[in-house]
């Protein structure tokens, strides 16, 4: 099964334009990075050519000592002469291209040749990139994320007709027929269950194996810590513990990583522990939001690194570290049980997979909004509240943000809730918590 991925777009407009730069994809494992760009170029090239450097550095290492353009289309021509080309008719894909970071580095001298097309992806590509000495004007990078809520829609044979009537009420401010809320809002709790890992919507969409998704998420679970190994020691043991104390974090009232309790430390900060913030975030492991204590745009200029928030890449895995198979806690509206650090985690999934940056407010005075983003048609600050209980007005920073007489005066604000309510009301808007997919 083939899902439709947003991504398709950008990929069929490269291979259609040979004077682009190479284009790269960056993300995390297991997220179809190779499958969608197999998929899409094969349908546009005679000759398709994947090396996949991770295997030959596992093995033969036949691309260990590559050292100049010759030496790579030697190389290439003995393991592959038969289905080589040209430009015109001949694309290589280059996947877990950050095993060899000196191929990085030679990008641009083969995109100046133009012997062939070329295409790149790698799963921890985000921290090689950080590390590496690329020519400028090599490559135009793209980040992938695993699948967000309309792909999964899609995937679930949802009509785009549903999808377009819901946008129009997002962007009208219209309520929702009541039978297509109900809908949707069950689709959305089935998302939190199996994330946008793609193996694990198969498994939901096709088998309806609950254990199966569970499995999928528990291998690449295992697939991200593993990959933490790179490190000496004493840097992988920091990465996992970190990365281990996500879910506990997000159950707290306070939210925030906490330095000092990852070992102990009472004189902790973030600068003690950025590498291994560094390689959560640029690994595609880990999604970061940073604190914002005066929101003006563009919000980049007052951030504090100081007070950060890490949120799983994948709401699935965070689902499946919580509840295991019981997914009743999940589906059932009268389960009783928290979801908070659930739908906070897939709307950062679903706020970056739209190329957001996130930011949180926080202030001992005022207190505390989930999220808030750049709003850059209006040259101003969004801010966005999310409610996974029935008491979606139970908030109190969010109002003094957008009050018009008050310290912030932000144009407007939104609250996301399972609720089938929209409505303005003193510059807040209130929509269902799935149409966070039209921000």
């Amino acid at each position: 099964m083939a899902f439709y991925r947003k991504i398709e777009e950008q990929l069929k407009a490269y291979y259609n334009n040979p004077d682009t730069k190479i284009l790269v994809i960056n993300g995390a494992r297991q997220i179809g990075k190779s499958f969608i760009i197999r998929q899409t170029a094969k349908k546009a090239f005679k000759n398709y050519i994947e090396i996949n450097l991770r295997d030959d550095f596992d093995s033969n290492k036949m691309f260990d000592s590559i050292n100049s353009i010759n030496d790579f289309y030697l190389q290439v021509s003995a393991l592959y002469g038969n289905n080589l080309g040209d430009i015109n008719d001949t694309i290589i894909f280059l996947d877990e291209i950050q095993v060899y970071p000196r191929l990085l580095s030679l990008l641009k001298a083969l995109k100046q040749d133009n012997r062939y097309r070329y295409i790149a992806s790698g799963s921890l590509l985000g921290i090689t990139l950080k590390h590496t000495f690329i020519p400028m004007g090599s490559i135009d990078e793209i980040k992938m994320y695993p699948m967000d809520f309309e792909e999964f829609l899609l995937a679930n044979n949802t009509g785009k007709d549903v999808i377009e009537y819901l946008r129009d009420c997002f962007i009208n401010c219209k309520e929702i027929n009541e039978a297509i809320h109900k809908t949707i809002l069950q689709k959305f709790k089935e998302y939190l269950v199996s994330g946008g890992l793609p193996d694990a919507i198969k498994a939901l969409v096709e088998e309806k194996n609950v254990a199966h998704v569970r499995n999928y998420q528990k291998q690449t679970l295992e697939f991200y810590k593993d990959d933490a190994s790179q490190y000496d020691i004493e840097h992988s043991l920091k990465i996992r513990r970190i990365y281990d104390y996500l879910p506990s974090y997000m159950e707290n009232k306070v939210k925030r990583i906490m330095f000092k309790k990852i070992e102990n430390n009472q004189n902790a900060n973030y600068d003690k522990y950025q590498d291994e913030f560094d390689y959560l975030i640029y690994s595609g492991c880990a999604l970061a939001t940073k604190a914002i204590s005066n929101p003006h745009f563009p919000l980049d200029e007052s951030q504090s690194k100081n007070l950060i928030k890490l949120y799983y890449n994948d709401v699935g895995i965070l689902s499946n570290i919580l509840f295991e198979n019981n997914i009743q806690a999940i589906t059932n509206k009268d389960a009783g049980v928290n979801l908070g650090s659930l739908y906070g985690t897939v709307c950062a999934m679903e706020l970056i997979a739209h190329g957001k940056k996130l930011f949180y407010f926080d202030s001992k005075k005022v207190g505390e909004v989930d999220f808030l983003i750049n709003d850059y048609d209006n040259l101003d600050v969004l801010p966005i509240e999310i409610k996974s209980g029935k008491n979606f007005t139970n908030f109190r920073a969010i109002p003094k943000l957008v009050d018009e007489n008050g310290t912030y005066k932000l144009r407007k604000g939104i609250i996301f809730s399972n609720e089938n309510i929209t409505k303005k009301e003193n510059n807040l808007y209130y929509y269902p918590i799935y149409q966070i997919m039209f921000i």
